[in-house]
């Protein structure tokens, strides 16, 4: 993958120092006046005037706030640590309902852009996992926010994150893509779907592609990888052959599959295709420009 394409909410400006995050002490001895809150309105975050991440003192977070963690700030030569509180609700409307997420992807500068994205992934867990799975009873925040333990079984749980492959599937010099259902008309993505439990990557790239598309695919390669906090995903880019383009498309989940050439490829991510392309900070987009440069 080539480095002049970066990847959205990847490449965070902190230093997570999980040796801290264990150690109450050195933890505590950070939380100081230098230190750094996030400024959140539930799930968002506050801009500054000059487009940035808002940050305040830890003196901003309401008396019975949990605080998470995030890491250490050495950015100007100093070390701040920087905290997030956790809001009182979580998110479990997809991204798309909210437009503002989509704007903030495509004007938040890079670093802040990843800071923002593993603090909500974190925070929002913390929102929706203040019970235990195991015999229901409260949770307590503890290793700097990177765990919550039992306060009655003493089971301790961690802040999960879900592998999904996202994939490109080849025939003949032609790229299959589809359209996932209720996606607007003419916007086109490569397929992916989430790694099963006893899936490797490579199997979860084939079965995946032959659920939604009838397609056998072979040969899967690693492409990169996306940290995706909506809620907190990983999405693993692969490309792959087939040796036939006969589709049998999955209508339950998806609306359209087709066959597009370089030329067509070459077009979209231009803006003037036969379909619409994701958006730059998509990973499916990066996928695509980077089988058009091969």
């Amino acid at each position: 993958m080539s480095s002049k394409t970066p990847l959205a909410f990847s490449g965070s400006p902190l230093d997570r120092a999980d040796n801290t995050r264990a150690d109450k002490e050195a933890l505590g001895a950070l939380m100081n006046w230098k230190a750094r809150l996030l400024a959140l309105e539930g799930l968002m975050p506050a801009m500054d005037d000059h487009g940035r991440l808002a940050w305040g003192t830890l003196a901003d977070a309401a008396e019975d706030a949990e605080l998470v963690f995030l890491g250490i700030d050495r950015s100007d030569g100093g070390e701040r640590a920087c905290f997030a509180a956790v809001p009182q609700q979580g998110d479990a409307s997809p991204r798309m309902a909210n437009p503002q997420l989509w704007s903030l992807m495509a004007t938040l500068e890079s670093g802040d852009l990843a800071l923002y994205g593993g603090a909500r992934s974190i925070v929002d867990w913390h929102a929706r996992h203040r019970f235990c799975a195991q015999c229901g009873s409260p949770t307590a925040i503890a290793k700097g926010g990177w765990q919550r333990s039992c306060s009655n079984c003493g089971a301790q749980h961690f802040p999960r994150t879900d592998p999904v492959t996202i994939m490109l599937v080849e025939y003949d010099g032609k790229l299959m893509l589809g359209r996932g259902k209720g996606w607007p008309e003419g916007s086109f993505s490569a397929l992916a779907g989430f790694v099963e439990p006893g899936e490797t990557i490579e199997e979860a790239v084939a079965r995946e592609v032959f659920e939604e598309s009838g397609v056998r695919a072979r040969d899967v390669s690693y492409i990169a990888s996306q940290p995706w906090p909506f809620p907190s995903q990983l999405m693993i880019g692969c490309h792959s052959h087939t040796d036939d383009d006969a589709l049998t498309i999955d209508y339950t989940e998806m609306a359209e599959i087709e066959w597009f050439t370089r030329e067509d490829v070459t077009a979209a991510l231009a803006g003037n295709g036969p379909f619409r392309a994701p958006p730059r900070h998509a990973i499916a987009h990066t996928l695509m420009q980077w089988w058009i440069d091969q």
